[in-house]
């Protein structure tokens, strides 16, 4: 089992920014692909950034340019960097990861809040 605990969440004016952080019990970042997902009410959950083990990145195209996913492997710790923050970027934001080479090891944080609110 891996367990993943997000923080960085909170309240933020529009053009601000966040930096989300996951903390992962194991070492799994060059087996896993990690990922950050965002969550309103009423809608799907979506992917908004991911990082194979290879350290291949893909970004939805709404959060290009903007929002940064990296690695700290000495920390175990998945960070988000979300800079230029608008209304709609507010969501639950959830760390995933989900194993390269077993299947069914697919692993998620509780969540965190992010706000993006004049």
């Amino acid at each position: 089992q891996v367990q993943l605990v997000e923080s960085g969440g909170g309240l933020v004016q529009p053009g601000g920014s966040l930096n989300l952080s996951c903390v992962a019990s194991t070492r799994i970042f060059t087996i896993y692909t990690m990922g950050w997902y965002r969550q309103v009410p009423g809608k799907q959950r979506e992917m908004v950034a991911r990082v194979t083990g290879s350290g291949t990145t893909t970004y939805i195209d709404s959060v290009k340019g903007r929002f940064t996913i990296s690695r700290d492997f000495a920390k175990n710790t998945l960070y988000l960097q979300m800079n230029n923050l608008n209304p709609e970027d507010t969501a639950v934001y959830y760390c995933n990861g989900r194993s390269e080479y077993e299947k069914d090891r697919d692993f998620w944080g509780q969540g965190t809040q992010v706000t993006v609110s004049p």
